[in-house]
């Protein structure tokens, strides 16, 4: 890692105003200037009459300019452009070249910060020292003709703001920070207000604000700390000049945060804030579509939702200001910018990042971990842990746009059930609407549509259909109660005169509700209930949440003003702030849309979440496309409008690991491509992998190939099959890590790198996952290969299928992969609970369990089972549930009902394998009696037909 070293005043021989030849920026002695002496030189002191002449003088001569300059200002009235700093009076060499200071060329690359960070533009010199800072053109590219050096790159003296204060609280600190010489962004706010809480021992919260006016902040609900941490893990040091605030671990003293490094900006719609990172490993910052783990190399991250299909290095749908960052030594922190206007966040291999903001306040969190597993505990602490789904969300979805009649995706749900292929939930797209109109079926092709949802229901499965926010507008007067009723009740987005602001989508001209609005609330909920008492659906998928528009703001366009037409526009794609969505000056209950307009899927879900919870009484199924920090709440999402390609399948396993992390565990990717048409291979594997995915839905687009399990030959169609039977038998597994996400905020979906982080090499591992702790998925993501290769970190590992052993030394091991296998390994030291599978999740929760026991080396292991009736809400938070923890030690194995529940009566547990059992036993007991058992070469010891009450305490030995 570059060590950076601040440079002073005294090397760079810089000026705010102006750059100097540095032979120019000293006294020819090399005096030092008395501070308390007069900048100019005296001159001796003049009579009284004389300087009274001579202010008459000047009085006369200025009131001449002022006249001329009134006569002037008539013809010429001022620019309405952003105001920017006149170019400096530049110090020029003989041959007329502007000249800067030598210090400009000492600042290492990875070290620079850039001072043009507009997108389009080539930086000039000129350009640049009109700004003040340095230019340092590279003249060639040096990594594969890409080159993100900035040419303009800030001083390191760069006038920022001055901490003048700084007072201790019942919580921490405040501070007075001021702003003496102005930036090159309009309405700089001059006087800021630093709020330093140390609101637990592993969490602090710096705010940063504007102590004359209100500014606007994220209405998300955080934590209300009243007692400040007795025993932080971190220290809080200040920069009086340029300010800097710099936080360290306590326990090691590695810098988590270092401001100082650039300056601070702080205007009315230009934001920002730059910090040293203590090391390269950066997860986290969604959504985009990138690795598991960010390039630092120049990468620039924008964050305004948007509707697009997942492509690189561009905004996707949702917006999450959070990072997690791995040190040297394996400790690890987190970070969370609470902004949701528009924003850049650049990442430069120094380590360093800069968070570039266009609204809102500085307002951000440090969690300490210490490990990567505390520090998302941490982070969910503060925006809200996931909710625990129903059941049947973690069974088989199958969905398409384009079935085109309720008959044929009814006969789709027949197919899947005559092979004996598992399906809880049958879905449909746009094509049930009425005209793409919200909240009805189209009476001639789904006119079956009621009746296919009744026999979902005897069969045990489910539906959900889709739902936009656009809700039509041009549909004749009386007709579309959603419109008429909406207009009435003012739910929609207005714009910037007030009227309702129209714009497209799928039924044409339509308006967008305000979620933002408590009244849109009980509209929505209206709207779902009426539909609900037609098609007595069980969940709800909202799409185009970001909010998507076909029109650039609306039918009338948007006007040209400062919300528009910002100072500085983060990488947007369409490069303005209204491509594809509504108007930024467009106005909702609580804001301007230019505020919160990365909330709108947010604020759905909240909707739509509260009125499934009336209409069915049960846990609310929701999947966005949209997705705000909190979002784990209230739904679940899916990774977007993907493609049926090899490269598509590869990156869902980072897109599934990142939501995890940012605390929306039910996640997943289209299955088999949702664009384009899939392949028999590529289909077989993909649904080899999305078994795991913790969220699994196959769907297809319109006009392309079917791609359900039963359109394919039989030997596919069955290596699918055997796939989906294999997660139904984790379920109960499945269901206990979504209880851990729910209580504790642990990832679903694991990051190898959460269970081994100090070992460098999984840090950049994302094509192998766990479920869990334990439970490690190394599946074929190349077409042609009929085996992996897979990483295993140190330590002994069992085939989930055989029991046979594999210890490794932190090592790539090549599997077998036949087309009908997707590679499992238990990892030492775990009891895994399975189930016998059926079709639906229904009939399955009610079979006998296995248990699969892993030994450790020294024959230990435990594990867990969280068992409740599945759709009871907040279950755990009302007692209404069991829980039963296993352990092995000694050559026995215990079960303890740590929490019992009349459901756990229903369930057996039928078979124990214990994998490593090092010698064949001379007998087995269960609860003292003796039992049959069988051993295998592999040492695996298998006890069978047990018929043990789960709501029982058990034992299991063997000698």
């Amino acid at each position: 890692m570059v060590s950076y070293k601040r440079l002073t005043p005294e090397e760079v021989h810089f000026s705010g105003a102006v750059l100097l030849d540095p032979d120019e920026s000293t006294d020819a002695d090399g005096k030092e200037v008395d501070p308390e002496l007069p900048l100019l030189p005296q001159n001796p002191r003049c009579s009284i009459t004389a300087a009274l002449l001579t202010i008459a003088g000047l009085i006369v001569v200025l009131s001449a300019v002022w006249m001329l300059g009134t006569i002037f200002w008539f013809h010429n009235p001022p620019s309405t452009d952003p105001h920017r700093l006149p170019p400096p009076a530049m110090a020029k060499s003989s041959n007329g070249t502007l000249l800067q200071p030598q210090s400009c060329l000492k600042i290492p690359e990875a070290w620079r910060f850039d001072c043009y960070p507009e997108r389009g533009v080539v930086v000039t010199e000129e350009m640049c020292h009109a700004r003040n800072c340095c230019f340092v053109q590279q003249s060639q590219a040096k990594t594969s003709g890409r080159n993100g050096v900035p040419w303009c790159f800030y001083t390191p003296d760069y006038p920022s703001y001055e901490l003048v204060s700084v007072i201790d609280t019942e919580m921490g600190k405040v501070g007075k920070l001021l702003r003496n010489k102005k930036t090159y962004y309009p309405k700089d706010i001059d006087a800021l207000q630093l709020e330093v809480l140390y609101e637990e021992d592993n969490r602090l919260r710096v705010k940063i604000t504007d102590p004359s006016e209100k500014r606007y902040e994220v209405p998300i609900d955080v934590p209300v700390v009243q007692k400040r941490a007795s025993n932080p893990s971190y220290t809080v040091d200040f920069i009086k000049e340029p300010f800097g605030l710099i936080v360290k671990r306590t326990q090691t003293g590695t810098v988590l945060l270092n401001t100082s490094i650039a300056p601070l900006f702080y205007a009315d719609q230009f934001l920002q804030m730059s910090t040293s990172l203590p090391s390269r490993f950066i997860y986290g910052l969604g959504e985009h579509r990138s690795n598991f783990l960010h390039d630092v190399q120049w990468n620039t991250l924008t964050m305004w939702a948007r509707d697009v299909p997942p492509m690189e290095l561009t905004n996707l749908y949702g917006v999450h200001p959070f990072y997690l960052s791995v040190e040297s030594d394996g400790m690890a922190h987190g970070f969370f910018m609470l902004n949701s206007n528009a924003m850049d966040v650049a990442l430069q291999p120094a380590p360093a990042l800069t968070w570039r903001m266009i609204g809102g306040i500085l307002d951000f969190y440090i969690f300490l971990g210490p490990d990567p597993i505390s520090v998302i505990g941490q982070y969910l602490d503060v925006v809200g842990k996931p909710a625990m789904p129903i059941y049947w969300a973690l069974g088989y979805h199958l969905c398409r746009w384009g079935y085109k009649s309720s008959n044929k995706t009814w006969n789709v749900v027949r197919e899947m059930r005559n092979y004996g292929i598992p399906q809880d939930v049958q879905w449909n797209d746009i094509d049930y609407m009425d005209r793409a109109l919200d909240f009805t079926y189209e009476p001639m092709n789904f006119s079956t549509l009621p009746d296919l949802v009744k026999d979902l229901h005897i069969h045990d499965q489910h539906y959900v259909m889709i739902l936009d926010p656009g809700i039509s507008s041009s549909q004749p007067s009386g007709s579309y109660w959603p419109f008429d009723e909406g207009k009435k009740r003012g739910v929609f987005i207005n714009d910037s005169n007030g009227d309702v602001l129209i714009g497209k989508v799928w039924p044409g001209l339509t308006a967008f509700p305000d979620f933002s609005n408590p009244d849109t609330h009980e509209w929505w909920y209206q709207n779902l209930q009426r539909f609900h008492d037609k098609v007595p659906f069980d969940g709800v998928w909202i799409d185009m949440n970001e909010p998507s528009n076909f029109f650039d703001g609306s039918l009338n366009g948007c006007p040209e003003n400062e919300l528009e037409n910002p100072p500085y526009t983060p990488g947007i794609l369409g490069g303005t702030l209204r491509a594809k969505t509504v108007c930024a000056s467009a106005r909702q209950k609580i804001s301007s849309h230019y505020n919160i307009h990365s909330l709108y899927g947010l604020m759905e879900s909240k909707a739509t979440e509260s009125a499934l919870r009336k209409i069915t009484g049960k846990r609310p199924f929701v999947i966005s496309r949209s997705t705000f920090p909190s979002q784990g709440r209230y739904s679940g999402h899916w990774l977007g409008d993907n493609r049926s390609q090899w490269k598509d399948l590869v990156t869902s396993i980072p897109g599934m690991l990142t939501f995890n992390i940012l605390g929306i565990p039910l996640i997943g990717a289209d299955i088999c491509g949702f664009g384009g048409s899939t392949t028999e291979e590529l289909c077989v594997r993909w649904t080899q992998l999305g078994a795991f995915y913790p969220f699994t839905r196959n769907h297809n687009s319109i006009d392309e190939q079917d791609q359900d399990p039963t359109a394919f030959s039989p030997a596919a169609r069955t290596a699918m099959k055997e796939a989906i039977l294999l997660r139904y038998s984790l379920f109960p597994h499945l269901y206990t890590l979504f209880h851990h996400a729910h209580i504790s905020g642990h990832t679903v979906a694991t990051p190898l790198l959460f269970q081994f982080p100090t070992d460098e090499k999984t840090y950049g591992i994302d094509k192998q996952f766990l479920w869990g702790k334990s439970l490690m998925v190394t599946p074929v993501l190349e077409a042609g290969r009929d085996y992996v290769v897979g990483y295993f970190p140190k330590g002994l590992w069992y085939d989930f299928h055989t029991g046979d052993s594999l210890v490794s030394r932190g090592e790539e091991i090549k599997l077998q992969a036949p087309m009908d296998k997707i590679n499992l390994h238990l990892r030492e030291g775990s009891v895994i609970p399975t189930q016998r599978p059926n079709t639906t999740l229904w009939v399955s929760s009610g079979q006998p369990l296995h248990l699969i026991a892993s030994l450790s080396e020294d024959g230990l292991a435990k594990g867990d089972l969280y068992w409740d009736d599945g759709e009871t809400i907040d279950s755990y938070e009302t007692d209404q549930y069991a829980y039963i923890y296993f352990t092995i030690e000694k050559n026995t194995m215990k079960s303890e009902v740590l929490r019992n529940h009349e459901e756990a009566t229903y369930i057996t547990v039928e078979t124990v394998s214990f994998y490593g059992v090092k010698a064949e036993p001379e007998n087995v007991t269960v609860n003292s009696q003796e039992a049959a058992f069988t051993y295998r070469n592999n040492q695996v010891l298998t006890v069978t037909d047990l018929g043990l009450n789960l709501s029982q305490n058990f034992t299991i030995s063997w000698m």
